[in-house]
């Protein structure tokens, strides 16, 4: 009992170190433009995340039951390694967070599930879904595992953000040629509102659901263990019973909701890092270029979020704003910058999967 309440608690500090970078991401944009203050930006992120959160589960039963395959995991040792992967995720999150990097926090949780799974199954590979091939007549994103849930979404996202970004930045500059420039301001300010509001709602879709996917995993795996068997009745709420489908695993409400106030607690505190690097440092931004990248960041991970591929919102709109720079000129991006996020996205996975798998290995030994 107490490993799977130390699960939920560690779970929910990653969530805070996550609302330091995916949330902010959500909001730089609207900072970085004027259009809101920091505070009611925060305030906009909790409420649209929350709604999001609660639009589906595609994500969170990805994360539960899409990427480990936990017959090959002793059952004494499943709570033990969610805890270390989610330390794993959670250490690299605070350590790009302290420099200000926009690096992805779902990665950094599929590598530290990745990593704790292999050490946990004691070396055997079949312990992560690599890949599940589609039916036949299906498209390849109807497939499932390593392959087709993360690594091919990890690689098209940020492209589908560059390049949305970019066209959808270039037909504005051709439509708004006769404008005034204040007039422009005054006008994609209002509408840069709504584009934020969507950005937010998006990533509740898909990054708010994935610390619910590990916690569903952790409760489901108790109940089925007998854990819970003799809890008083005002703790019943607890019991998660496994689906027959996994894909059709459940995700309490009261999970949701504890995830998506976590997170944007974590944004309130510690998100102004990544919000300066990517509002301020990465290109200079006005509610016409931020109206841009948010609308095509938030349309990518939405639709990503629909499949139930848990795709980095950090990559996603560090892309789109990337885009919408690239519309203006080339030399409006700051490269030296841009070279750094990718090295961050770059060393994410392996990084924290080798951490998760030395802190399984150390509790082996204990």
């Amino acid at each position: 009992m107490f490993l799977v309440f130390t699960v939920i608690l560690v779970a929910l500090i990653f969530t805070y170190t996550n609302g330091f970078h995916d949330t902010a991401n959500a909001i730089a944009t609207v900072v970085g433009t004027k259009v809101l203050t920091p505070r009611q930006a925060i305030l906009l992120a909790t409420v649209t995340n929350l709604l999001g959160a609660m639009t589906g589960a595609a994500v969170a039963k990805t994360i539960a039951s899409g990427l480990v395959d936990t017959k090959f995991i002793p059952p004494e040792i499943s709570s033990q390694m969610l805890i270390c992967a989610l330390l794993a995720a959670i250490f690299w999150n605070l350590l790009t967070w302290y420099f200000g990097l926009p690096s992805s926090s779902s990665h950094a949780l599929i590598g530290g599930l990745c990593g704790a799974a292999y050490a946990a199954a004691r070396g055997n590979w079949h312990a992560i879904i690599w890949s599940k091939m589609p039916e036949a007549g299906q498209h390849w994103w109807t497939g499932g595992g390593i392959l087709f849930k993360v690594v091919i979404p990890m690689l098209i996202s940020p492209l589908l953000g560059f390049a949305i970004a970019f066209v959808i930045m270039a037909v504005l500059y051709l439509l708004l040629q006769g404008w005034r420039p204040r007039t422009v301001t005054r006008t994609f300010g209002r509408l840069q509102l709504f584009s934020s509001a969507y950005m937010g709602f998006s990533h509740g879709t898909n990054d708010a659901q994935k610390t619910m996917g590990i916690i569903a995993l952790a409760l489901a795996a108790a109940t089925h263990a007998g854990t819970f068997d003799h809890l008083p009745a005002w703790l019943h709420f607890l019991r998660t019973n496994e689906a027959t489908d996994p894909k059709n695993q459940s995700i309490a409400l009261w999970i949701k909701i504890l995830c998506a106030l976590t997170m944007a607690a974590g944004t309130a505190i510690g998100g102004w890092r990544i919000i300066r690097t990517l509002g301020h440092k990465l290109v200079k931004l006005q509610p016409v270029h931020g109206f841009a990248a948010e609308t095509a960041g938030a349309s990518v991970l939405l639709g990503t979020a629909m499949l139930g591929m848990p795709v980095s919102t950090t990559h996603v709109i560090t892309a789109s704003i990337m885009g919408v720079g690239a519309a203006r000129r080339l030399s409006a991006l700051k490269w030296v910058l841009a070279e750094q996020i990718v090295w961050a996205w770059i060393f994410t996975l392996p990084v924290s999967a080798a951490i998760a798998y030395g802190l399984v290995r150390l509790v082996q030994l204990l």
